[in-house]
């Protein structure tokens, strides 16, 4: 297994962690679809800054261009509106944990759409870190720590979470195709941000009112709602395109999908209160899932 592969898969982890964290705020001060909007924006054109400079438009396969499409459509607009609501209603830790379901459903896909084979041991690896995340989440924080209150309907929620999870599966497995194909992770990455924010400026268009911010931001609120779009759009997605490109799409998403781990200790020192004990059993279970994947 490419040790690069799986390397750029834990680091989407930490860019998803550092990214949620980052972006609880924004999103309840600016609204979910506000959000979206501005952070399409900066991160497409970051994206197609950087495939120009490195010449990457060349390697695209534009045969795959309905993967890319779909990609846009589902893995963009719908499920960044949806994890951005279920993070404004959740709270980052929550939005974690149900993002992470985005493995199962990942290597459903990677089954019926690509035939790939997740082996015993890597099946029971996956059980074992979904288990540890589970565990972690549930019992991540104190009861006292503000970012744990849930706003509105619980159901909706974990559905919108759920939603998001996948989304971000159907948008990596279809792109896998064109990436095999030849097509550079990071121009794909590009292209699928760059029709996202098209379809949102058509959105936008139509429906103006829909993605006003609730409060008009300044500049610091500004670079706050940049900053994890960033993170999110441009470093995480590339690194997790890369490690779908190398390894059966299941297991990177799932190596992809640490994230609820990583954010523990970045909580902790957020809001100064402790993880308990539970949720570092989480953390080792999840650690003991990766290793039965990895060998």
């Amino acid at each position: 297994m490419p040790f690069l592969a799986v390397a750029a898969a834990l680091g989407a982890s930490f860019c998803w962690a550092a990214g949620a964290l980052l972006a609880h705020k924004p999103a309840t001060l600016l609204g979910p679809l506000a959000l979206t909007r501005i952070q399409l924006v900066w991160a497409a054109a970051a994206l197609v800054v950087l495939v120009t400079l490195q010449g990457g438009w060349n390697s695209v396969v534009w045969s795959h261009w309905p993967a890319f499409v779909i990609a846009s459509i589902v893995g963009v607009v719908v499920g960044n509106f949806a994890i951005l609501s279920c993070l404004q209603r959740g709270g980052p830790r929550r939005a974690q944990l149900l993002l992470s379901m985005n493995g199962p459903f990942a290597a459903v896909l990677g089954f019926v759409f690509l035939g790939e084979v997740l082996t015993a041991q890597k099946l029971l690896g996956g059980a074992l870190v979904l288990a540890g995340l589970a565990l972690a989440i549930r019992y991540g924080s104190n009861s006292r720590d503000r970012l744990e209150d849930i706003k509105g309907s619980a159901a909706v929620m974990i559905a919108l979470g759920l939603l998001a999870a996948a989304s971000n599966a159907v948008g990596l497995v279809f792109l896998k195709p064109a990436m095999l194909a030849g097509t550079d992770p990071l121009a794909a990455n590009a292209l699928r941000t760059a029709g996202g924010t098209l379809i949102v400026a058509l959105l936008v268009l139509w429906r103006p009112i829909m993605f006003a911010p609730i409060n008009k931001p300044d500049i610091r609120l500004s670079i706050l709602a940049i900053t994890p779009g960033i993170l999110g759009y441009v470093v995480a997605v590339s690194l997790q395109l890369y490690a779908v490109r190398w390894l059966d799409a299941g297991v990177a998403v799932i190596l992809g999908s640490a994230a609820p781990i990583l954010i523990l200790p970045m909580i902790w020192a957020f809001t100064g209160q402790k993880p308990r004990l539970l949720a570092w059993v989480g953390a080792m279970l999840a650690v003991t899932g990766t290793a039965l994947i990895l060998t």
